[in-house]
């Protein structure tokens, strides 16, 4: 472990660790970060900071340094609340809105207290559980910097991917590991890997992570690693079901809260409009085809998939991310759509954890979620950092009641109007056309290909879940 600055008061770690065996492990990070970690890192001009630093906080000095080297100077509000408890060793709970720093939050402890100690093969000591693919190869992209600066090495393991790759890393002693609960499981279940030596685990979206569908699973995940181990829950909200988890396996966790229980940042401008079925596409259309970035939500798969060809065949480049494409296809879609070269992503609540691309101005709610977290959490996608951002929920005449109330628990108090394809609010709202929307004849040869390669998809993960709990029983 690299030696904290002295701050007032630290408290003993429960870890046990006897120091660093080199105190340079964190001389430098490279200048250039992925997206991922440019948006949990940096500070951009009017983002709500704590003007404090992050050796005030009792951040190791060669953190430090390193992050100061990469222009990361000044902490926001939830890394500065819990970056004391957690360099301390202390299990912590933490909160705060989406885009707010929760991933540095975690990082700069779980590397500083694994720096300087040795991992056995498949014997991981540290441990990020996510519940999504892209929310794991965006956290693994956010500590990868940090902890190959302190010499440690960091892999991710969730399904879709070729399971050989990650039963190869581990077997070379992989320090940290970001995974995903099911494909975890699987590969325990196979011997490939033990939890035994996990000194710091992390669940990251715990809120999501608490869900009946993830529950089971990760309980027998915090199970398997020492009950003695620093533990550390994150997310953009945090209630009565996180509690579950931190009854059984939290040990008087220091609680720490950035934002209110339900909110949004101030940054976000909120539209309800009120639409037809029938100009339900036209005015999705009339949004989409701005220039501004635009992520668009629906509530399942086959939606998802049937509006995004509908806006490509309005020449409205536009892409798609569901629990139905394959791993390869999600990242070709996904890189897609963060190089500009489709300005249009139609997906599901998938997207809402942990796609983190820069500049998206419109997050549109095609159809309304089902409750206000995850409003909040696809709302999320827009406004992070300080940044401004939109956000439009559309909904018809027979949803006017449940979306009242869902903006209610959310907190926000939203702009309403009526919409048709033609409503000059529409162009205000999303900015001069970037081309025409009208139907072509035949599709257009630029337009960007649909990826939508079958593969086994959250389905087929519920049954090898459900195998997967036979097993472990």
């Amino acid at each position: 472990m690299i030696e904290p600055v002295p701050t007032d008061v630290v408290a003993p770690r429960r870890c046990g660790h006897q120091g660093p065996k080199d105190k340079s492990l964190l001389s430098a990070l490279p200048t250039e970060t992925s997206d991922a970690a440019r948006l949990c890192h940096h500070s951009p001009p009017g983002a709500n900071t704590t003007g404090g630093s992050f050796a005030s906080l009792g951040v190791p000095a060669e953190v430090t340094a390193a992050l100061a080297s990469a222009g990361i100077t000044t902490p926001f509000p939830i890394q500065a609340i819990t970056l004391p408890d957690a360099l301390a060793g202390r299990d912590v709970l933490g909160r705060g809105r989406t885009g707010s720093g929760k991933t540095l939050a975690f990082s700069i402890p779980l590397v500083a207290a694994l720096a300087g100690g040795s991992t056995m093969a498949c014997r991981p000591r540290g441990l990020v559980l996510v519940p999504t693919r892209e929310l794991a190869s965006q956290v693994h992209a956010a500590i990868l910097p940090l902890a190959e600066a302190a010499g440690l090495s960091v892999a991710t393991v969730f399904g879709g991917s070729p399971q050989s790759r990650q039963v190869a890393a581990l077997r070379a002693r992989t320090d940290i590991v970001v995974a995903c609960p099911g494909r975890l499981a699987d590969l325990i279940g196979q011997g490939h890997c033990h939890l035994g030596d996990v000194e710091v685990t992390v669940l990251d979206e715990a809120d999501h992570m608490a869900n009946l569908g993830f529950l089971p699973v990760v309980r027998r995940l915090l199970d398997a690693t020492p009950a003695g181990g620093q533990r550390m829950l994150f997310s953009a909200t945090l209630d009565k079901d996180v509690e579950v988890l931190v009854r059984r396996f939290l040990h008087d966790p220091a609680r720490h809260s950035a934002d209110p229980a339900a909110a949004a940042p101030a940054a976000m401008v909120h539209h309800l409009l009120t639409v037809t079925p029938a100009d339900r596409i036209g005015v999705l259309a009339a949004l989409a085809s701005g220039k501004k970035r635009s992520l668009i939500f629906t509530r399942t798969r086959r939606s998802a998939q049937g509006l995004a060809r509908q806006l490509a065949a309005m020449r409205i480049p536009a892409v798609m991310l569901h629990g139905d494409l394959a791993q390869s296809a999600r990242e070709r879609n996904l890189a897609s759509f963060a190089s500009g070269a489709a300005r249009v992503m139609v997906a599901t609540d998938i997207a809402a954890r942990g796609i983190h691309v820069a500049d998206i101005g419109l997050v549109i709610h095609a159809d309304p979620p089902a409750e206000h977290k995850a409003y909040l959490h696809r709302s999320g996608r827009t406004a992070r950092a300080g940044a401004d951002g939109v956000v439009i929920t559309l909904q018809t005449a027979s949803q006017v009641r449940d979306v009242r109330a869902l903006m209610r628990k959310a907190n926000v108090n939203p702009l309403t109007a009526t919409a048709h394809p033609g409503s000059p609010l529409l162009r205000s709202i999303a900015g001069e056309s970037s081309g025409p929307t009208s139907p072509p004849t035949q599709k257009p040869a630029g337009a960007p290909p649909l990826a939508a390669t079958p593969a086994t998809g959250r389905a087929a993960a519920a049954v090898s879940a459900r195998g997967r709990g036979r097993r472990w029983r």
